[in-house]
């Protein structure tokens, strides 16, 4: 049984409503918060719905507030569903310590290890939990379904799209992280979330799953060439290797100049939204 939400607050929003909410999450087992742009033009019936995955520390309401994505969905009728990062709450030791694991840092994972494995269950919340929510109770089309996201957020709308093609029509990413098994951020996360068989952790590594064979709709990247994470963390072009390898669609562009944040990923929301409509409305 579905369980039942409460609404912290709405807005008007370019004739839409920006609405923010909380649930008791069965998934999780705690509560959790997310929020929902809802266009006007989900007042006469239902509309394509993407899911937008936040990076480090963020939380369900950082993508709302600074990306600027509103006016564009309202134009293009799309519903726009966003939600914390982690579980907040579960009381593991350890899990506040640091900014890029534990709180804010869920990685988009379903962990198996103690004492992770309780409470860090973040793919089967984005897509089985959350997803059932928008879907019963808001007006948003089955059919029409796409997902993105930023930084550790690209990482979780990739490797979700390449593990449940069956649930997004369309995939996009800002300055995803693409390699995380061969990243600082990646081992850190996946060696307390999954243990340390790094075998298990190509089940969560977007490069990794293209190599073994997954498949996703055509994927858009934008990265900019001026971000402090680049050479370090990000590596998009392990991705693109495997892509080209594996005939894996990929659209990667690389913008002189561009750092790893908001001005960054509002300077292209509406190409980013412009091919998820592209997508969904074949």
């Amino acid at each position: 049984m579905m369980t039942a939400f409460e609404t912290r607050s709405t807005h008007a929003c370019f004739g839409g409503v920006q609405g923010f909410y909380q649930h008791q999450s069965s998934v999780i087992g705690l509560p959790m918060r997310f929020a929902v742009y809802q266009p006007p033009q989900a007042q006469q019936g239902k509309v394509p719905v993407l899911f937008y995955l936040a990076g480090l520390t963020c939380n369900e309401e950082t993508f709302a507030i600074k990306a600027g994505a509103q006016r564009l969905a309202a134009d293009y009728g799309l519903m726009i569903v966003t939600m914390d990062t982690s579980p907040r709450g579960a009381g593991i030791t350890g899990e506040a310590d640091a900014w890029d694991f534990g709180v804010g840092a869920g990685f988009y994972v379903d962990a198996t290890q103690e004492p992770w494995s309780k409470n860090y269950r973040m793919e089967s919340y984005v897509t089985q939990e959350l997803r059932e929510l928008i879907l019963r109770h808001f007006p948003a089309d089955d059919s029409k379904v796409g997902i993105f996201g930023h930084s550790m957020g690209g990482h979780g709308a990739l490797v979700l799209a390449l593990r449940h093609p069956e649930l997004y029509q369309s995939v996009s990413a800002f300055a995803p992280i693409a390699a995380p098994s061969q990243c600082p951020w990646g081992q850190k996360a996946f060696s307390h979330y999954l243990g340390d068989n790094q075998q298990t952790w190509r089940a969560y590594d977007a490069t990794a799953l293209i190599e073994d064979g997954k498949k996703a709709p055509p994927i858009l990247i934008d990265q900019g060439l001026n971000d402090q994470f680049l050479a370090n963390q990000l590596y998009p072009e392990l991705l693109e290797a495997a892509c080209q390898q594996h005939g894996q669609s990929l659209n990667l562009r690389r913008h002189e100049n561009y750092d790893h944040g908001y001005y960054f990923i509002s300077s292209f929301m509406a190409d980013h939204l412009a091919h998820h409509v592209r997508c969904l409305m074949v």
